[in-house]
């Protein structure tokens, strides 16, 4: 099922090694930060935000349509944000609006319980902040330390300490701790989960918190919540954003909850729970070693396919589940395996590492389970189901769905960026959002999980783009797993912003079947992914962008909009058009083809400022059989790029405003003193702003894929020949 390799991920790898200056791809914008990381519903926040490239920041906008936010006035990056009472609990996507367009998202946390953001340091027993039970508070982590809390119990009273940090976009890995009054540790998780107390007695208990490492800072942020749960059943986590391999959850049509619960014990053969098929069953991995045991009859001839759910629910699992065959005979028992099924494999070749250079850092696989059972014998089997990771640890929070169903062909979609990384060891795995400059294009890698034997064709469309801003390449052919689709915007593009919508259509036992698909990016812009190990998720839409504040430093298309035809086995030659707006290393840039039927094209140039080139396709020896193609060429390049030229240009006009105006009033013979130190204050203050925008803006190397926009083929079938007639 492992795809080769795209030829994108590679690009920059031809690309020879270039000194620490270089930047790796274009400036972004970026929301790094927002303290508080959340609200309760009904209320109003304010709220501080930090980040990269963000100049002109307009709006805070939200996935939820329930949360909204205006500008605090005379505040720079700060925003109210109201959050309605029917506001739904969990986590929702928070971006801004800037000079560059729309920036990556970052969690917002909306829950029931009051709120708060701790004032000040509290690294010591004797600085512990007191928290109210059923309350949260926002902090960040503080470096090299632990953070002291303490709240009230009342002896049997079962208190779940919840740290939310890693679910919600933190780089914190939280040790925490349920000590006593005296500090005393009582209850320690150094796993990033929950801690279950139960107090022994009246009085005040301690949390101390700190990072797995002891790191801390603004990005090591985390959300502290002490609430009272029953005396018995499972806790429920705060909300958390979602991980890349659970797009392909759940099932179309999976109830909310499910039809059965598991009973324990069912370890045993002699204690399987007896179920009928289908089945969807809810269990948990626990205790230690659990091995939970399903047993049912089945025919001869018939077929089931067999689903789990549980590292897609957000757990860290790796499920396993055996069929095995029961014949009885007196009291003896005899097994015969039928069925092994392990993980979800990857519908394409990903990193050996999750950062390499030998394939993109995410993973539409799963350790989860999905595979089919063939029944060649009517009799009693069983289905038994086992957590690999789950030898020694007791977690009855680790919870699973098994299913067992008639086949239901489907599919699952996900897309991203295209990532790429350098062979000088400069492994860049940044977060990119569809940010696109006027004249921009941005590739997406689509992926495709397909259930229960789907093998079809699958349409895709990305509707509700922005004015100017249009999609191509929308297909998945039959047989495959992965697709291209090329974002592009038009040279002339206004800035604009809009949430627009991936969609697949296919085919399905003589139906029409859509189904949506989500947009994943990297979690933080990871420079160096040898020293911080990229963490990529799904994110809760696909926003989309264009900005005339600036424009691709290249952009090229075919000369042009037609749809390009040839006969199979002719030469086709495409005239290209270019618009350079950077100036450029080397003499030229290396282009390739991307798009079935193409991409066994030799590389070819487009020289460095050339307005024009040709594209030459030999149809016969890349062997492109007849049909409708979209494409795109390729190319990585180092462009001399200059940050905000805009900037520069206001902070040159003010200075002549600043420089006239204090030469006027030095010339006013009734000028004070007061007048003249405040005019040549500010004089000093538009030179200092000049100065910053200047260098800021000075040219720098930075290396970026640059690619055409898209370009359409149609191959006919050769014209048959009166020999080949007869």
């Amino acid at each position: 099922m492992f795809l080769k390799i795209s030829p994108l991920v590679l690009i920059l790898a031809l690309i020879p090694a270039i000194g620490s200056a270089q930047s790796v791809c274009l400036p972004a914008p970026r929301l790094l930060t927002i303290m508080p990381m959340g609200g309760q519903a009904g209320t109003a926040v304010e709220v501080a935000l930090t980040g990269q490239n963000l100049e002109k920041v307009s709006a805070l906008l939200f996935s939820s349509p329930k949360i909204t936010a205006k500008p605090v006035a005379g505040a720079e990056n700060k925003f109210l944000v109201t959050i309605a009472a029917d506001a739904p609990v969990g986590v929702c996507d928070a971006r801004v609006i800037s000079r560059l367009g729309v920036s990556s998202a970052r969690a917002f946390s909306v829950n029931q319980l009051p709120e708060q953001t701790r004032p000040k340091a509290n690294n010591s027993l004797e600085t512990a902040m007191p928290l109210s039970v059923n309350s949260i508070c926002n902090a960040a982590m503080t470096k090299r330390a632990v953070d002291y809390y303490s709240f009230p119990a009342k002896k049997g009273q079962r208190i779940a300490v919840d740290c939310a940090a890693g679910g919600i976009d933190s780089k914190l890995v939280p040790v925490v701790i349920v000590a006593d009054a005296k500090g005393r540790d009582l209850v320690v998780n150094r796993t990033g989960g929950v801690v279950d107390f139960t107090a022994p007695a009246d009085g005040t208990y301690l949390i101390k918190l700190h990072g797995l490492t002891f790191q801390g800072g603004p990005e090591h942020f985390y959300r502290l919540a002490v609430r009272e749960v029953p005396a018995q059943g499972f806790i429920a986590r705060q909300g958390s954003t979602a991980t890349v391999s659970s797009f392909s959850w759940p099932p179309t049509g999976l109830l909310t909850a499910a039809a059965l619960r598991e009973t324990e014990p069912n370890n045993a053969g002699s204690q399987a729970q007896k179920v009928t098929l289908p089945l969807d069953v809810m269990g948990s991995f626990a205790p230690a070693a659990d091995v939970d045991s399903y047993e049912f009859t089945a025919k001869k001839g018939e077929t089931w396919w067999i689903e789990v759910g549980s590292e897609r629910l957000g757990f860290p699992t790796d499920p396993f589940v055996l069929v095995q065959r029961v014949v009885r005979d007196g009291g003896k028992e005899t097994l015969t395996d039928v069925a092994e099924l392990y993980d979800i494999a990857p519908p394409m070749k990903v990193s050996s590492n999750g950062y390499s250079y030998d394939g993109p850092p995410y993973d539409a696989g799963s350790p989860d389970v999905l595979g089919k059972v063939e029944i060649k014998e009517d009799g009693t089997y069983r289905i038994q189901v086992r957590d690999l990771f789950g030898g020694t640890r007791n977690e009855p929070t680790h919870v699973y769905r098994l299913i067992v169903r008639k086949a239901a062909p489907d599919f699952s979609l996900a897309a991203w960026a295209v990532h790429f990384t350098l062979r000088n060891g400069d492994r860049a795995a940044f977060s990119k959002p569809v940010a696109l400059r006027s004249g921009a294009a941005m590739a997406f890698e689509v992926v495709a999980v397909r259930r229960d034997g789907f093998d079809g064709e699958i349409e895709l469309s990305l509707d509700g783009l922005p004015p100017g801003v249009t999609a191509s390449g929308l297909k998945i052919p039959a047989g495959k797993s992965n697709g291209i689709l090329i974002v592009s915007a038009a040279e002339n593009a206004a800035s604009a912003f809009s949430v627009a919508r991936l969609t697949g259509r296919a085919q399905i036992q003589g139906a029409t079947v859509t189904r949506e698909g989500r947009l994943a990016s990297m979690t933080w812009p990871v420079a160096d992914a040898k020293q911080e190990i990229p963490k990529p998720r799904l994110l809760a839409d696909f926003p989309v962008s264009v900005t005339a504040s600036e424009k691709a430093p290249l952009s090229f298309a075919a000369a042009g909009e037609k749809v390009w035809e040839a006969k199979v086995g002719e030469t086709l030659k495409v005239p290209l058009k270019a618009s350079w707006n950077s100036e450029f290393s080397g003499s030229s840039i290396k282009l390739k083809a991307y798009g079935p039927g193409f991409e066994g094209l030799k590389e070819f140039d487009l020289p460095v400022k050339a307005t024009s080139a040709e594209a030459v396709l030999d149809l016969a020896a890349l062997k492109t059989p007849p049909g409708e193609y979209t494409i795109a060429f390729y190319g990585g390049a180092v462009s001399r790029y200059r940050y905000n030229l805009e900037a520069v240009a206001a902070a040159e006009t003010a200075q002549k405003e600043a420089d006239a105006a204090a030469a006027k009033v030095a010339a006013e013979a009734g000028s004070t003193p007061e007048q003249k130190k405040a005019a040549e204050t500010a004089k000093a203050d538009c030179a200092k702003r000049l100065k910053a925008a200047t260098d800021a803006a000075a040219p720098k190397d930075t290396v970026d894929i640059f690619v055409s926009a898209p370009i359409r083929i149609s191959v006919k079938p050769a014209a048959v020949t009166t020999a080949a007639a007869k």
